[in-house]
C-alpha cells in the first residue's frame, strides 16, 4: 500500500519508526514521511538517541538529519546524515529484515551488522559483525543469516564502486 506525504490538510505525513533488536524494541521516535512508493519507504528525522555517540570515524549529535531509507523487499535500510547545516556526512547502514509498515508505524528488526560509508566514499567499513555473530542468526536462522550477510556484501560493493548513490533514488 502507498502512503501520500501530505495528509488531506496538506501537513507532512508522520510515521513512528520502530526498531526492534532481538524481539524488544531498541528505539522509537516520530518521523516525516517524504514518501513511499510500494517498495521503498523514505521518511526523515532528527537524530534521536540521547546525547552524542561518537563511533570515532563519525559523530552524531543533535541537530543531525537523517533521511533515512527502508524497503519491504530488500535486507537493508540507507540513512543519510547530515549535520546541522546541511553538510553531509556519510551514511550509515543497517542490515535488518524487510520493513514492514503497519498503519502509521514503520517496523525494523535490526540483524546487528552495519555499514558506514563516509560522504567522501573514502570510509567504508563493516560494522558489529561480532555481535552478529554473538547473536546466533546463524544457528537459529540460517536462511536469514544468509540474507543478511549478502546484503552487507552488496552494500560494500556498492559503496566501492562508487555507485552507492543510485540505491537512494
Amino acid at each position: 500500500m502507498s502512503a501520500n506525504s501530505a495528509d488531506s490538510t496538506g501537513q507532512a505525513a508522520r510515521l513512528e519508526v520502530v526498531l526492534v533488536k532481538a524481539g524488544r524494541t531498541k528505539i522509537r521516535y516520530e518521523a516525516e514521511l517524504l514518501g513511499d512508493d510500494g517498495t521503498r519507504i523514505v521518511v526523515r528525522a532528527p537524530w534521536a538517541g540521547e546525547g552524542v555517540r561518537d563511533f570515532g570515524f563519525v559523530r552524531f549529535e543533535k541537530g543531525d538529519v537523517f533521511t533515512e531509507h527502508y524497503w519491504r523487499d530488500r535486507w537493508y535500510s540507507v540513512k543519510e546524515v547530515r549535520d546541522s547545516a546541511g553538510a553531509l556526512k556519510g551514511w550509515y547502514c543497517d542490515i535488518t529484515r524487510p520493513a514492514v509498515l503497519a498503519g502509521s508505524e514503520l517496523v525494523v528488526e535490526d540483524l546487528d551488522l552495519d555499514l558506514w560509508r563516509s560522504a567522501d566514499g573514502r570510509d567504508v567499513r563493516r560494522l558489529d559483525e561480532d555481535e552478529f555473530a554473538a547473536s546466533g542468526l546463524t544457528r537459529t536462522d540460517p536462511e536469514a543469516a544468509a540474507a543478511a550477510l549478502a546484503a552487507l556484501s552488496e552494500l560494500e560493493a556498492l559503496a566501492h564502486e562508487g555507485t552507492f548513490g543510485t540505491l537512494l533514488t
